[in-house]
């Protein structure tokens, strides 16, 4: 039994649950639907996905000093866009949405400027067109992003009781 299962959490529900809360720190119709699901969908990737997963690639980075190590250090797979993709991922999330946890501890503009580079090379190596705008996009905008979910963190964690709230509604059922 996956520990996904012990908690309840599905990824599609994990993908709605921020979909909606992504929706409602950014401003009205500023922001095409194809970048708010890409971006529901790596927050719900890594909500699921443990950092020793094995089975789920990527797995949750740990640490900017992780992604350093095996994004910067090893340049071994710099032709793959699927890697640099999850490179680029994993730096959006670390410096959006835990980014004012990691403030104090690294250069988060360096690991920004990092990730948008991932992007652009996801970009640059993908065979699908598609998905090769979507990275350029999110190269562009990877600073937008960035300080959406830095917003939905804030948000989430002035909402303390979200979780319990929900308990309890399902409880009066």
């Amino acid at each position: 039994m996956a520990t996904r299962d012990w908690l309840a959490v599905t990824e599609a529900g994990a993908l709605r649950f921020f979909f909606e809360r992504l929706k409602d720190v950014i401003p009205a119709d500023s922001t095409p639907r194809s970048e708010l699901l890409y971006n529901a969908s790596v927050l719900a990737h890594y909500a699921t996905t443990s950092t020793r997963s094995d089975a789920m690639f990527p797995p949750s980075p740990s640490s900017l000093a992780t992604v350093f190590d095996l994004y910067v250090l090893d340049c071994s797979q710099h032709a793959d866009p699927s890697i640099m993709e999850a490179a680029a991922s994993q730096c959006l999330l670390l410096t959006g949405f835990f980014g004012a946890q990691l403030r104090g501890r690294h250069n988060l503009s360096w690991y920004a400027t990092l990730g948008a580079g991932f992007y652009n090379r996801a970009a640059s190596l993908g065979d699908d067109p598609k998905r090769s705008r979507m990275m350029g996009v999110m190269a562009e905008r990877f600073d937008y992003w960035r300080a959406q979910q830095t917003r939905l963190a804030k948000e989430l964690r002035d909402q303390p009781r979200l979780i319990q709230a929900l308990k309890d509604a399902t409880d009066a059922s």
